[in-house]
């Protein structure tokens, strides 16, 4: 776990180091980071780096949480406009291409949210799709659209799907192309059509 810094001289350490982690994080993904590179590049000694992230992990766990929340607050945003689309399903694609253009503008998300690095970064994922498919299950309701409650839960498994897309984009060509995005889309769909027909 990450420690807290109180005062504003810490809080702008550490703010620093976590900016120049996203620059080795986006240089050399998970496998190239290391605190103490990380603390060679910013020429600090590494007790001022492991003070606040006894390890590697504490650090790319903070990332990552970090992201997750950026995340979320871009999709909680977009929900109004995505509620304005013809029918659910441009709703669903519309919020599919605004995760890919969150990715695009943020390179070091693709690296936190998309590898997988520590069981708390699986956790923190986990739990953000399943959020994200709460706030997929408000925007089909608000057309009228009510999804059964229960196990599997549907909207997450289909924010699963669509992610699972993003990771084979980001694998294959470090960036979300055009044809995993909408392969991400038609995923989440196909699934929900599906099911839809199964519950009608």
């Amino acid at each position: 776990m990450a420690r807290k810094p109180q005062q504003q001289r810490a809080k702008e350490r550490v703010d620093t180091v976590l900016q120049e982690a996203e620059v080795l994080l986006v240089e050399g993904g998970v496998s190239g980071f290391s605190i103490p590179r990380l603390a060679e590049r910013l020429d600090f000694p590494r007790a001022t780096i492991y003070k606040f992230f006894p390890t590697p992990w504490a650090l790319l766990n903070e990332l990552a949480e970090r992201e997750l929340a950026a995340l979320e607050a871009r999709l909680d945003d977009h929900a109004e406009a995505l509620r304005e689309a013809r029918d659910w399903r441009e709703t669903v694609t519309r919020m599919v291409y605004a995760a890919a253009d969150f990715y695009d503008e943020r390179p070091v998300a693709q690296v936190v949210l998309l590898t997988g690095f520590s069981d708390d970064s699986f956790r923190a994922l986990e739990y953000t799709i399943a959020r994200l498919g709460a706030l997929t299950r408000s925007l089909l309701h608000d057309r009228g659209i009510v999804l059964p409650d229960g196990a599997p839960d549907i909207p997450a498994l289909a924010v699963e799907f669509g992610t699972a897309s993003f990771r084979m984009s980001y694998f294959l060509h470090g960036r979300m192309t055009p044809e995993y995005t909408q392969a991400a889309a038609e995923v989440m769909l196909l699934f929900l059509e599906k099911r839809l027909q199964l519950t009608a």
